[in-house]
């Protein structure tokens, strides 16, 4: 199954003209784009309300059961996930013009790697927020309860585009694998969008 014309890994061979709509129906770059969505709400929501000043401690707590390692690391997530899916979004971009096929492995081995190590760590966010909060005090008011289920949810969101983005760069790395490993023959069959096999 080969992709966008015959270039390595899933791509058009480099070279070839952009075309912004087709670029933005990609659902690699659909995805990415949920990945940033979903990392400005993870970590907005616990940046702009997961934190309150508790006069009788005289410091600020996180709501999440005034456990300050658990908004730290769902804001640090969030914010790695959004600048790892702009620079993802970028590659994406470039990788039409990268004509090393050396270069384009690294990419897509990295886009894999990243995105697996993301979706678990979203994983192991959701846990540890989802806890977290299940011990936690209701805060006065209701005030900030909204932004905390609303981070929890999209932690669960996360690990399923991120996991999405890892299958869509393990797909391009099986089809560059075996288009490097291919007879010639084949490859030029694949190439001319014949498949005798």
């Amino acid at each position: 199954m080969m992709m966008d014309g015959g270039g390595a890994f899933g791509g058009a061979k480099a070279g070839a003209a952009f075309d912004p709509v087709t670029f933005a129906k990609k659902p690699p770059v659909i995805l990415r784009g949920l990945c940033l969505l979903f990392a400005i709400i993870v970590f907005g929501c616990i940046s702009s309300e997961g934190w309150r000043y508790d006069r009788t401690k005289r410091r600020e707590t996180c709501l999440f059961n005034d456990d300050g390692n658990a908004c730290n690391f769902g804001v640090g997530i969030g914010v790695i996930a959004f600048l790892a899916a702009i620079g993802f979004l970028a590659g994406e971009y470039l990788f039409e013009q990268m004509s090393s096929v050396k270069t384009r492995k690294h990419y897509v081995l990295g886009d894999l790697a990243f995105s697996g190590l993301w979706a678990f760590l979203y994983f192991v966010a959701f846990c540890y927020l989802s806890n977290e909060w299940s011990k936690s005090d209701d805060p006065p008011g209701g005030v900030g309860v909204g932004n905390v289920k609303a981070a929890i949810a999209f932690s669960f969101f996360s690990i399923f585009s991120w996991a999405g983005c890892g299958f869509f760069a393990y797909t391009r790395f099986r089809q560059g694998a075996e288009q490097a490993f291919a007879p010639a023959y084949e490859v030029r069959c694949q190439l001319n969008n014949f498949n005798f096999y």
